[in-house]
């Protein structure tokens, strides 16, 4: 049923943890609790939870072994694994991802990112077994049953994005201090394409594009921070530079994350856009960017249009370590960094649009 709660079964060996871990679920979904690996198997044998909250120190068989028998059984392999553990080590955490687990995340827990982390998968396995269900009813109807299509695929449409909202909303309530940054950028990236498309910059790179999916698909170029720790993140301060060198790799995490997302998915289109916009939005025009170092037209247009949009959101906006600048004063810097941090027609077609985009800023 629609409003039925989801079971889900929270291994821990610690009493304690059960408790708090069970207080905090109750509430949304059904829980039920096994102070070891034997029992979760044992409650299998009757029941089929939609995901498992599983540690990874405990007596007996320990999480990765756990894990192992999970994914090697047919009856169980499909149901969603998160650790939660408190080896906050990043070696430990990519040992548990590779061997199945959905996510990892860190003890001691902040409740609300625990439900919407949690929130997050269960939508995926929804879409997941949707689509499945859907494509297998597109696969049975013939071309000429085109309404039919239309409004299956408009269902699809609907589907998918409220699952990158979901996502979305998952990177800024971790990131809290950049509130309202996705629709911000995404509304400065609507803004250069157009002007992009007025005075025909770029015209061979943007003639194919697909615009309502490109812009879709920019919700996702800061996914990569779901792999950052709370601390980097929530940090009230500026980064030292170790910190700043670990922050850099959200980058590489998101395109990752696209890339897992791509080998499961026949969605090319809108995968490639997002993909793009993750890995280059913090490369430069000279060179001394990350992840990789490209220099000008190496650095595919995408990422160098939401260079513009992502750096002016951040000039204005307040940081832990920093005031905000002035709309005039972000302007003049990102005409600064013309031919060294940005391209330099883009930055001619910000000129031309810069005051639309601070209507953004005005609250």
């Amino acid at each position: 049923m629609e409003n039925e709660k989801s079971l889900i079964i929270l291994v821990d060996d610690n009493p304690a943890n059960l408790r708090i871990g069970k207080n905090v679920l109750s509430e949304k979904y059904y829980v039920a609790t096994a102070p070891s690996a034997e029992k979760l198997f044992t409650l299998l044998e009757t029941n089929y939870p939609a995901m498992i909250l599983l540690d990874i120190d405990m007596p007996g068989m320990n999480g990765y072994e756990t894990i192992k028998i999970l994914k090697s059984k047919k009856e169980t392999q499909s149901i969603p694994v998160i650790f939660v553990t408190a080896k906050a080590e990043s070696d430990n955490e990519l040992e548990g991802l590779s061997l199945g687990a959905i996510d990892y995340i860190t003890k001691p827990f902040q409740p609300t990112l625990l439900l919407k982390r949690i929130e997050m998968h269960l939508l995926v396995e929804i879409q997941r077994r949707t689509l499945k269900v859907q494509t297998a009813e597109l696969q049975y109807f013939n071309n000429n049953l085109q309404k039919l299509v239309d409004e299956k695929t408009h269902s699809i449409l609907e589907l998918q994005n409220a699952f990158l909202r979901t996502i979305a909303e998952l990177v800024e309530c971790r990131d809290d201090i950049t509130g309202g940054h996705i629709e911000r950028t995404q509304y400065g990236i609507k803004l250069l394409l157009e002007e992009i498309n007025k005075n025909a910059f770029y015209r061979e790179e943007t003639k194919d594009w697909n615009v309502n999916l490109l812009l879709q698909s920019s919700q996702l170029h800061d996914v990569g921070k779901i792999s950052i720790s709370d601390n980097l993140l929530k940090k009230p301060g500026k980064l030292s530079k170790e910190e700043f060198e670990e922050m850099k790799n959200h980058t590489k995490f998101g395109e990752q994350i696209i890339e897992k997302i791509e080998s499961l998915s026949k969605e090319s289109v809108f995968l490639k856009y997002a993909k793009i916009f993750a890995a280059y939005h913090h490369e430069k025009w000279d060179g001394s960017g990350y992840p990789h170092g490209l220099k000008g037209n190496e650095i595919p247009l995408l990422g160098r249009i939401m260079a513009i949009a992502d750096v002016y959101d951040a000039l204005v906006s307040v940081r832990p370590y920093k005031n905000a600048f002035t709309h005039e004063e972000s302007v003049q810097i990102i005409i600064d960094g013309s031919g060294t941090q940005f391209d330099p027609e883009l930055v001619k077609a910000f000129t031309h649009v810069a005051k639309q985009f601070r209507s953004q800023t005005i609250s």
